[in-house]
């Protein structure tokens, strides 16, 4: 009973009254044994009082005699448990960012516009945007950049349209001469992205597409290739070929996979070939190709932008041994924003959109085509039109 008591007292009725129950059906000893236990066990939690409870439960001491503060008590171990610390934030240093180009300065200002000779506005920026960037990249150390507009038509009545732009800023310079964009092709059955003579309508970086791609490059090596002889004011004249090639990013990343870069735009049509041991240019049977030379600087290209032989010939001059920039516009983003403004009918100048005027109504609205699209499609075609195996040129007739 006295155990009962004081069962009662330490553990609470509320603990103690179902264990005293099951205690009597099991037995008076194993009673006694089971109470006996649950007393010790609440007289140990009553009397075991932590460090801080002891505090708390301490009396002031007497207002007459202040005793000193205590030291602290030391700390008691708490059991290691797994904790998740909360995500802690940093704040990172930025990253420099590319300084912006200088102002345009007044000589070029007066270049500027949408006249035939001139450059629009968003694309002189975006050109030295690039070259600026570039420059201070230190990619590139060159006085002069380039720039293109294929949005502009490749003729203005009788004139030619001028929409390749070299300038020189050190040496306040400006040019614009005529070039070529990508002609495309017609794959019957498959799809059609070819353009016509006069304005661009598909722009690709699709491989095979023989379209333009519009964005930023650098000019890389120069190679020069013998395409064969010619006939010039009665005289044997060799056809030298020099192609510069372009490095893109972006859409224009596969620019040297496409082959992509800029060249005179001349070629040899109606080849043949005939005897000519004694020529450097001989194969090893002792043959040379012959042709009619072709110029089609004013019309289309394989891909590639294509000048006048003169006019290659100073673009050459200016990127022997020192790189620069090429900006060519439009980017795909300028083709599908435009293309959506048009199917939407709202004006560009109030989205804040660029097309040339007399182009965009020739075309009705422009398409970009991108190459994870086109190349399967292209590749079909392959597959089912393989090119026939290469035949040696026919014989001259003399």
């Amino acid at each position: 009973m006295r155990l009962m008591f004081l069962l009662r007292v330490f553990a609470g009725p509320a603990v103690a009254g179902p264990v005293i129950a099951r205690a009597v059906l099991a037995g008076p000893a194993l009673a006694n044994l089971a109470i006996a236990s649950l007393v010790i066990a609440a007289l140990a939690s009553v009397f075991t009082v932590p460090v801080s409870a002891q505090q708390a439960a301490a009396p002031p001491p007497p207002v007459a005699a202040p005793l000193p503060p205590a030291a602290p008590p030391p700390p008691v171990a708490a059991p290691q448990m797994p904790v998740t610390a909360p995500p802690m934030t940093v704040a990172l240093p930025l990253l420099p960012t590319a300084a912006p180009p200088p102002a345009i300065p007044d000589w070029l200002r007066a270049h500027v516009g949408d006249k035939n000779g001139q450059i629009t506005p968003v694309v002189l920026q975006r050109a030295r945007a690039l070259y600026f960037r570039k420059l201070s990249e230190g990619v590139i150390d060159n006085p002069c950049y380039f720039a293109m507009d294929a949005t502009r038509p490749s003729a203005i009545g009788k004139s030619r349209g001028r929409r390749f732009y070299i300038i020189c800023e050190a040496e306040q310079t400006f040019r614009a001469i005529s070039s070529g964009y990508g002609n495309g092709r017609n794959l019957r059955g498959l799809a059609n992205f070819a353009n016509g003579r006069q304005c661009a309508k598909n722009f690709s970086n699709a491989e095979g597409s023989k379209l333009t791609t519009g964005g930023g490059y650098v000019t890389a090596e120069t190679r020069t290739s013998f395409k064969g002889y010619y006939r010039a004011s009665g005289k044997k004249t060799p056809l030298l070929r020099s192609f510069l090639q372009f490095e893109g990013e972006g859409d224009t990343a596969n620019a040297r996979e496409r082959a992509i870069g800029g060249h005179a735009a001349v070629l040899l049509r109606s080849m043949c070939r005939t005897k000519d041991p004694k020529s450097p240019y001989a194969n090893k049977e002792g043959y040379v190709a012959w042709g009619r030379l072709q110029d089609y600087s004013a019309g289309r290209s394989n891909g590639c932008t294509s000048w006048t032989q003169s006019d290659s010939d100073k673009i050459f001059a200016i990127v022997k041994d020192s790189p620069t920039t090429v900006y060519i516009y439009p980017e795909s983003g300028d083709v599908d924003a435009v293309a959506k403004a048009v199917k939407a009918r709202k004006s560009l100048a109030r989205e804040d959109l660029y097309w040339n005027a007399s182009c965009l109504r020739a075309i009705g609205a422009p398409r970009f085509w991108p190459n994870e699209t086109l190349e399967p499609i292209i590749a079909r075609y392959r597959k089912a039109h393989p090119a026939p195996p290469p035949r040696p040129l026919p014989l001259c007739k003399r």
